[in-house]
């Protein structure tokens, strides 16, 4: 499947209304949209989180005939709840991880309570930096990183990625900025999925994106001009 052609809204993802995974994630909806505690951070907020549950969704459909429908839920659930409850500052990324399987070991529905563990396992395959080589790592593992990793290619990355994550490291939304180019530099898709989502050139694309954005900020309006 084209990648292209993948679309999907909240609420038909939710409802599983193209009937790719098992069941429906509304009680897990409902449980971040009215339990999580970061939901209006700058950055480890709801759109991260859903942001990272659509695309992993997407990523679903690419691999309909590799994954299972259980697989898939669980992918799915991991999504949601990566971040949940995320402290929104500087710290052990250990102790995010420590927080939303708490988060899921609160809200798990009986039915999914037997793979609990393989819903765990994805989510902490998202601590960063990462501990496990992604290529060594399942798919959906691999899949849910490249998804996490994936909101610097967005449409919204200024104010997502550069302000929202300058406010919670407490530093200059310029440095963040110009911090930009190492991260591009090195950023690395592992799916497939991904690589056609995001190919190489899109990446090269951003870099030249954020040089030129420094040296417009770093420009006297004259020389602009």
């Amino acid at each position: 499947m084209s990648v292209s052609t993948i679309r999907g809204s909240l609420p038909s993802i939710l409802l599983n209304a193209d009937q790719l995974y098992e069941g429906n994630l509304v009680h897990y909806f409902q449980a971040v949209f009215n339990h999580a505690k970061n939901l209006q951070h700058p950055y480890h907020n709801f759109r991260h989180m859903f942001h990272v549950t659509w695309l992993c969704h997407q990523a679903c459909s690419f691999y309909v005939t590799t994954l299972s429908r259980r697989q898939m839920r669980n992918l799915l659930i991991a999504a949601m709840f990566h971040d949940i409850d995320h402290s929104g500052q500087v710290g052990p990324d250990a102790l995010n991880i420590a927080r939303a399987l708490e988060a899921l070991e609160t809200h798990t529905l009986p039915e999914d309570r037997l793979y609990l563990a393989d819903i765990s396992a994805l989510i902490s395959a998202t601590e960063y930096p990462y501990k496990v080589p992604s290529e060594t790592l399942p798919l959906c593992a691999q899949i849910i990183r490249d998804a996490d990793l994936s909101q610097a290619l967005s449409v919204a990355w200024i104010q997502q990625v550069i302000f929202g994550l300058a406010a919670e490291w407490g530093k200059q939304p310029t440095e963040v900025l110009k911090g930009q180019n190492a991260f591009l530099s090195n950023l690395k898709f592992h799916t497939k999925w991904a690589q056609l989502l995001y190919p190489q050139a899109s990446i090269d694309e951003k870099i030249a994106e954020t040089r030129e954005l420094v040296q417009l900020l770093e420009s006297p309006s004259a020389q602009v001009a």
